[in-house]
């Protein structure tokens, strides 16, 4: 496998059955750790990530806390206790969202994970891993402009450029229909109990936004259009060349639970 062909790697792991608050941490342990193993092609999760941080890595956990559809607190515990287990002193690593340009451990960064929920978006179509680097910038409206389209350039900047070890979309419960700033209806959320998981944050947000469009297809009989369609993926491989977009060039493993999987 050739580094341009491991990049296109995806990998979409779903669970069975119902995922309590008591075994959430334990499962999502258990799903990342299946995850990362198949995508980095080893036998142990902690030969995995030993492949994606080093010991003498300082990490920066890139979460999101919107309010209505945050990360699970559980899933950033998993993330954490892989990194630590790997030997990055806590002391070196952090979780942050919007507040990571006055965070000490983001501003030193060696290496970056890229996590949060995937859902629609007002301003880019998609709420994805490229629109999750926004708050590595001070102007953030500055990049809502056609769909979204200059959120690329944001992965250009030297405080992140080079250093996303994996991203990670978490499709638990994602949102596929909404309409309108901050717009939030669980008519538009389902349990699909899944994580996306690849090293090209361009190729795993395609993979999600495919996802959203076939359930809305599923649930109203048509792609039903957003408020924007998220044409910043596609900007972010063609101009700002930060992965791949095109479906038909991204290998998509799946493991776990079939049924409904959808695509």
């Amino acid at each position: 496998m050739t580094p341009e062909d491991e990049r296109m790697r995806i990998l979409e792991l779903i669970e069975s059955g119902q995922i309590s608050a008591a075994e959430g941490l334990t499962i999502l342990q258990s799903m990342l750790d299946e995850a990362v193993k198949s995508l980095l092609g080893t036998k142990e999760s902690l030969e995995a990530w030993q492949k994606l941080i080093k010991s003498s890595d300082i990490v920066g956990i890139k979460t999101n806390t919107w309010n209505r559809l945050a990360t699970p607190k559980e899933l950033e515990a998993a993330i954490k206790r892989r990194v630590l287990d790997v030997g990055v002193a806590e002391k070196n690593m952090d979780i942050d969202d919007g507040g990571v340009l006055r965070n000490p451990v983001f501003l030193k960064a060696t290496a970056l994970i890229n996590v949060r929920p995937v859902r629609t978006h007002h301003w880019a179509g998609v709420g994805t891993c490229l629109k999750n680097y926004l708050p590595f910038v001070p102007n953030p409206s500055a990049y809502h402009d056609e769909g979204c389209s200059p959120l690329g350039k944001v992965w250009t900047y030297p405080i992140v450029k080079g250093k996303t070890r994996l991203n990670i979309l978490c499709a638990l419960t994602p949102q596929f229909y909404g309409r309108g700033a901050n717009f939030f209806d669980k008519r538009y959320v389902w349990p699909y109990k899944g994580l996306i998981v690849g090293t090209d944050p361009v190729a795993v947000d395609a993979i999600g936004a495919h996802l959203l469009q076939a359930k809305r297809v599923a649930f109203f009989g048509e792609d039903r259009a957003l408020d924007v369609p998220p044409r910043h993926i596609m900007v972010a491989d063609k101009t700002y060349h930060v992965g791949i977009s095109d479906l038909s060039r991204i290998q998509l493993v799946k493991l776990g639970w079939m049924e409904e999987v959808l695509i």
